[in-house]
């Protein structure tokens, strides 16, 4: 065994070899694996195959696409056989709601380039002949997907990896992992030491127990997955023989099940409500080939809406039931690149999905290795969107939340309940009497709208579909009512947040985004150690805000932070509430170490409530002795000001595009304020909005949002950031990248559209935008303003087509929408009532 390398990946299923083969494929021929006992032992032997590129994420679904077209090639490359079989995936649609979400998943397939096919319920039949089609109204294909043997293709990568001089040993237990004080890793096993200079961990069910050998809480735990494989059955075995081709992965999506072939029978797989966690504390230290005893009670409602769809998988006999574990996460997608606070720590775990996700996994891990950067977004697999408070108790209730929606209709504003509420702002209880209907972003709670009192929708009285997955809602109060209906299409919320975007236009509003992640960062070398961060350049005077941007080293945009300059070497950072830890990893990595720098996060400390709306200055007058005038208290500006018998620093800015403040205050002292605000603006027509209401003025404005409008993929100039990135600074990370870039030429231009002949649905964000019937570019935000009476879209297209003026289509849950450029910030753009 080696006694150095450069990399050491731990874990010998799939998505371990499939890094070690990425690491090798770039160069990497010093890197090595470690398995404790054989390749594949762990997940990946049991796993079914699948290869759905079905997949509602920007980031997952260009990792599926990577994975299906490696796998193509894999047999050709290594000789060794793979066992794919191409053989097309179908999902069927029974309710409009479903079809919603087909035509806009296609939408976001488009734009990745997938290829997807829409079939009617005849074409389904000649298709899947043994499908019973009463019922179905639609369905797609993925005509490139089918499914694959695990085994064979860990194998294949496997003998790729070592081709290129890679290394694996098997049947060697890794006993301990430290840092040494040179950055240098230390992998100890039961066969000898391996210095190293990047770990990855790509553990499956033991990803926990990896973790905690270096002190992090990986969010990872396992569900059980059960699937039924039949004896053969007589029309299989016939289209067999008769040379008919094999009918493809069959996926009722309503009824929660996939079903393909195997064997000449048929392999069924549900997924439950009621599956458990498992291996809560990791399998045991022998665990190999593991597998639970099967509960086939919790199957029933799924294998008998099987046998009503395909009456043949009740015509035989069960074969074989598999219960083995699945590697979860609480959104169920899995976690893909740099630990948090250990530099040169790499996770690949979490995979819900590995056999599809492992091959796009490995190579941009690989990427981010070699590079310093991946080469696609992957802020929406990044490991760091989970705080710590993704505890043990949180993460089986929402791993088990997100294995029973797997197939559950993916709203765009869907709020799952489980393990909710967490993190609450003081005025939680305030807000939920005022009406609010929250939503949770890191682990907090923050309201999306504020329903009319009273207002609510008796569950029993709404139509249901009579399918097992029916709900487009969350749970039910104790009166059997719910109020709010998830919908991809304007729903009953429609006209209240409407409401709340009206009265800040007119009166004010109160918004809390008290889960701004907040950094103190302070010391004589400050000032000099953030001007190498940003783009933009830092706040001089003490009391002035700027807006900054850090780059990424390729030019993209990696985080956007407001700064504020509080005295003569502190400065108070606030970013996106969800990219907390993300953000603060980054700063907290490339800090200086000699002491001229300190970093004190104080996400907690804080509270903030936004005051927005043109008699927001005739409201906070009231409570304090600063001048508010817009001379003594220009736009981006903070100072500290009494608010009544408290106190917060007031930043002059705001998301919303009206004049406004932002309270920063002691978070003990929030109730405080809050009663104080609405007590003084009783007369001003003050009331609370949400975070829904916030987004359709947002797009009214243009501001951009990351990983939306801003992203690795696109840089700084192409998200029309010019003048917030100075290329006149000596040095900032990303600025010599960005130079370069800006030489090659840019692919697109971030523009603001407005889309006509709407009726019930506007743009989200992922929709296709199209010119003379060819797709030229893609929302990346969308949404109806109700200060310009019109819905609006942000997107990119090619530069040479962003003009104000310029005619396209959006296609919109599959019909397309005339749509054209307007000028920025359509909603006052010369921001006359922002700086009012």
């Amino acid at each position: 065994m080696k006694t150095n390398a450069r990399v050491v990946v731990i874990g010998g299923g799939v998505v371990g070899v499939s890094t070690l083969y990425h690491l090798a494929r770039k160069g990497v021929s010093d890197a090595v694996l470690i398995e404790r006992k054989e390749l594949t032992s762990g997940s990946t032997w049991h796993a079914a195959g699948l290869l759905p590129l079905f997949n509602m994420s920007y980031s997952v679904g260009q990792i599926h696409k990577y994975s299906v077209a490696l796998y193509k090639t894999l047999e050709e490359e290594t000789g060794q056989p793979v066992g794919l079989s191409v053989c097309s995936n179908i999902r069927l649609a029974r309710t409009q709601d479903r079809l919603d979400e087909y035509h806009y998943y296609a939408g976001v397939a488009r734009t990745l380039g997938v290829d997807v096919r829409w079939l009617t319920p005849e074409q389904l039949k000649e298709i899947w002949p043994l499908c019973n089609i009463d019922g179905v109204v639609g369905a797609i294909q993925h005509p490139e997907d089918g499914y694959i043997q695990p085994a064979d293709l860990t194998q294949a990568l496997a003998r790729g990896a070592r081709n290129r001089g890679a290394e694996i040993y098997r049947n060697t237990v890794v006993t301990s992992i430290a840092q040494k004080p040179n950055g240098e890793w230390l992998v100890t096993t039961d066969k000898g030491e391996i210095t190293c200079e990047h770990v990855v961990s790509a553990t499956g069910n033991f990803a926990r127990q990896t973790g905690a050998m270096v002190g992090l809480d990986i969010p990872v735990i396992p569900v059980e997955h059960q699937f039924i494989v039949t004896e053969p059955h007589p029309e299989i075995k016939a289209r067999k023989a008769n040379g008919l081709p094999e009918m493809g992965v069959l996926r009722e999506s309503d009824s929660s099940w996939y079903m393909r072939e195997e064997a000449g029978g048929l392999l069924l797989g549900p997924y439950e409500a009621g599956a458990p966690c498992c291996y809560v504390d990791g399998p045991h230290e022998q665990s190999e080939y593991e597998l639970f005893q099967e509960e086939l009670e919790r199957l029933e409602p799924h294998i008998a809406a099987a046998i009503e769809r395909v009456p043949a998988f009740g015509e035989v006999g069960i074969k074989e039931v598999y219960n083995g574990a699945i590697a979860y996460t609480p959104d169920g997608s899995p976690v893909i690149g740099p630990a948090w606070e250990l530099k040169n720590f790499w996770l690949n775990e979490g995979h819900s999905f590995g056999v599809t996700a492992a091959g796009g996994a490995g190579w941009q891990l690989a990427e981010w290795i070699v590079e310093g950067e991946p080469s696609i977004d992957m802020m929406g697999v990044d490991p760091r969107r989970f705080g710590p408070y993704a505890s043990r108790g949180y993460l089986r209730r929402k791993n088990e939340e997100a294995y029973a929606n797997v197939f559950t209709v993916h709203y765009p504003d869907e709020e799952r309940v489980a393990a909710r509420p967490l993190k609450c702002s003081p005025c939680y209880e305030r807000m939920a009497a005022k009406g609010a209907v929250f939503g949770s972003v890191y682990g907090w709670e923050r309201p999306n709208w504020f329903a009319p009192e009273g207002y609510g929708l008796v569950v029993d009285e709404l139509p249901k579909p009579g399918i097992l997955l029916d709900h487009n809602h969350p749970l039910p109060d104790n009166q059997g009512r719910v109020r709010e209906l998830w919908s991809f299409r304007r729903s009953n919320y429609f006209e209240h947040v409407g409401n709340e975007c009206r009265n800040v236009h007119e009166n004010a509003g109160v918004l809390d985004m008290s889960a701004f992640a907040k950094m103190m960062v302070s010391g004589p070398g400050a000032a000099s150690w953030l001007e190498s961060l940003v783009a933009n350049r830092i706040p001089k005077k003490i009391g002035r805000i700027g807006l900054c941007h850090m780059l990424s080293q390729n030019g993209g945009v990696r985080a956007e932070f407001t700064i504020y300059k509080m005295g003569p070497q502190s400065y108070y950072l606030v970013s996106a509430g969800a990219n907390e830890r993300h953000d603060h990893d980054y700063l907290m990595k490339l800090a200086p170490t000699d002491g001229s720098v300190r970093l004190q996060p104080v996400t907690t400390q804080y509270g903030v409530l936004v005051l927005a709306g043109p008699k927001a200055r005739d409201i906070l007058q009231q409570l304090t002795d600063t001048d508010l005038g817009s001379e003594a208290f220009p736009w981006l500006t903070g100072r500290t000001i009494s608010v009544g018998h408290a106190m917060a620093h007031a930043l002059r800015v705001n998301f919303v595009g009206e004049l406004g403040w932002e309270l920063h205050h002691p978070i003990e002292m929030q109730n405080t304020i809050f009663d104080l605000l609405f007590e003084a603006g009783a007369g001003h027509g003050l009331r609370p909005f949400g975070i829904r209401a916030m987004e359709s003025m947002r797009i009214e404005k243009s501001y951009r949002l990351i990983p939306r409008e801003l992203s690795i993929e696109y840089s700084a100039l192409e998200s029309g950031l010019d003048r917030f990135v100075r290329l006149n600074k000596p040095h900032f990370i990303g600025r010599d990248a960005l130079i370069e870039w800006q030489q090659r030429g840019f692919r697109n231009r971030f523009v603001t559209m407005e889309v006509g002949d709407i009726t019930d649905a506007d743009p989200r964000g992922n929709e296709p935008i199209y010119r003379n019937g060819a797709m030229v570019g893609r929302c990346t935000s969308g949404g109806y303003g109700w200060r310009l009476g019109k819905s609006i879209a942000l997107g990119m297209v090619p530069p040479e087509l962003g003009d104000e003026g310029g005619a396209f289509e959006v296609e919109i849950l599959g019909q397309r929408y005339p749509a054209m450029v307007i000028s920025e910030s359509p909603y006052d753009a010369d921001n006359e009532r922002l700086m009012a």
